[in-house]
């Protein structure tokens, strides 16, 4: 279960410590981006909630990429699973217009998200958080374990809202997403439940 932003900044650490009493693994959606020292004090902290996953942007470079791996592992408890560190590429609410006149980067998005890849890779962490769209060709660049755990998922017919660079959940799969996140289409819908077991169904291949 993702734990964003919103409402942990509303409830702090204590929704993920309830959310694991009731059986549920954590991706810690916060998105880290600071100087080393502080990124790396923050995964301290971060490690000692027990969360499955967690995140930062790799728009901070490799040396705080590194800096937040090392204080996740200085930061698990003895004897726990250190959690998985992966990092934000390009958000996928982000269009290639948007990158080019606001991040004055003169490339292509493919091109910044690959790059960005590569860094992530080279500074140790497990993945990134990417659009499935650009999944295949970050899988070509990398590892075969390096993840790509992709957002902006939207069954079809389903409101895009601000995302630019969305799938449904069957293509994310086909194209080489390891992992979706789906928010909205979920928390938004009539029946909630019922729409998560259709897109986790979807997701599964299941009929």
């Amino acid at each position: 279960m993702k734990v964003g932003m919103e409402i942990f900044y509303q409830e702090g650490p204590e929704i993920v410590r309830w959310l694991k009493e009731l059986g549920h693994d954590i991706f810690l959606d916060l998105k880290l981006h600071d100087i080393p020292n502080t990124v790396s004090r923050a995964m301290e902290r971060i490690a000692q909630l027990g969360v499955a996953i967690t995140n930062v942007h790799a728009a901070g470079g490799i040396e705080m990429m590194e800096a937040a791996k090392a204080g996740l592992v200085k930061g698990t408890p003895k004897g726990e699973k250190t959690p998985q560190l992966i990092a934000v590429t390009q958000l996928t609410s982000t269009s290639q217009e948007q990158m080019q006149h606001d991040q004055l980067l003169a490339i292509t998005l493919e091109e910044s998200v690959l790059h960005y890849a590569q860094c992530t890779e080279k500074a140790g962490l497990a993945g990134v958080v990417c659009s499935a769209l650009e999944a295949k060709n970050i899988h070509q660049a990398t590892s075969d374990t390096f993840m790509c755990l992709t957002p902006g998922i939207r069954p079809s017919g389903a409101e895009v809202g601000d995302q630019k660079r969305v799938v449904t959940p069957a293509l994310a799969k086909e194209i080489g997403s390891n992992a979706i996140v789906v928010g909205r289409p979920i928390t938004q819908a009539s029946q909630p439940y019922e729409t998560y077991l259709a897109i986790k169904n979807e997701w599964n291949g299941v009929v």
